[in-house]
């Protein structure tokens, strides 16, 4: 197997790890100020994709800083245009529309809710 295949493999472990624990009473609430549960649909794949990010909040907007964008994939579904994306986000599941930025090799997702 691969290293990269296997990178691919931790990762996904390590998602599904940190996912988990922010629906815990105790934990998640304290993953929660830093944390959020991204859910999106993939442009070619038509999945249903969820994963843990790092966020900052500025008003109704969420500012989602992406690290080493060359080795991940999900932002790319919202170039351009962008597109939908929910966000399990202080325990409310919250709905927005994201749109990737790209400046001098940093990559963010700027998300706007959708009104509560």
């Amino acid at each position: 197997m691969a290293l990269k295949d296997v990178a691919a493999q931790a990762t996904g472990v390590l998602n599904a790890g940190v996912v988990a624990l922010t629906k815990l009473p105790v934990i998640g609430p304290l993953l929660g100020r830093g944390f959020v549960v991204i859910t999106y649909t993939g442009r070619r794949s038509g999945k249903t994709f969820s994963t843990p990010v790092n966020y900052v909040r500025r008003g109704e907007e969420i500012v989602i800083g992406v690290a080493l964008p060359d080795h991940k994939n999900w932002w790319r579904n919202f170039q351009g245009e962008g597109g939908p994306i929910s966000l399990r986000l202080n325990g409310v599941d919250r709905t927005g529309h994201a749109v990737t930025h790209r400046d001098n090799g940093r990559v963010t997702v700027r998300v706007t809710l959708d009104a509560a």
